[in-house]
């Protein structure tokens, strides 16, 4: 399957976040020694899964080849004990400009970073897209917002990054 997504830092929490759904999300990023894993153990809510991805044009981050195999929790917790780097967030549901976006307020060493995601059925849609306004910056590109260059982390480690964009924490 192929994704089609764009990637934006948040400039603040949009109010109507308080009365979306949400779930806790764990990554765990493999093999641990890779600077920038592609393979990731998931937990989403109540489901779980093993993902690969790679991009289908090495220059462009929006689109990528997507493999995923749905796990038990016996299993997720099984292939959670292999050495890894993890990440963990609170992934909010918010409809927003007609569609669904993905807000990830970071937890643990990563607090301060919210991160929101759209998917798109077509490129045209992708291209045409209009960012919405507690959105800062489209960081679609930027690898060091990629789950596996983020995965193992603090915040300090992506302060400079963010810097450029003005990006201020989010608590």
């Amino acid at each position: 399957m192929i994704e089609l997504e764009k990637t934006y830092l948040a400039k603040y929490l949009p109010d109507s976040l308080k009365n979306c759904e949400f779930k806790e999300v764990i990554d765990i990023y493999l093999p641990a020694n890779s600077a920038h894993p592609k393979m990731r153990l998931r937990k989403n809510g109540d489901s779980y899964e093993i993902t690969k991805k790679e991009r289908v044009n090495e220059n462009d981050a929006s689109e990528q080849k997507e493999y995923t195999i749905n796990l038990t929790a016996d299993e997720f917790a099984a292939l959670s004990q292999v050495r890894g780097k993890k990440v963990r967030k609170i992934r909010y549901d918010l409809e927003t400009n007609n569609r669904l976006a993905e807000v990830d307020v970071f937890q643990d060493d990563l607090a301060g970073l919210v991160l929101v995601d759209f998917e798109f059925e077509s490129s045209l849609e992708k291209d045409n897209f209009k960012m919405p306004d507690f959105c800062l910056a489209d960081v679609t590109q930027e690898d060091f917002v990629a789950g596996g260059m983020l995965c193992g982390k603090k915040y300090a480690n992506i302060e400079s990054f963010l810097f450029k964009y003005g990006y201020q924490k989010i608590m």
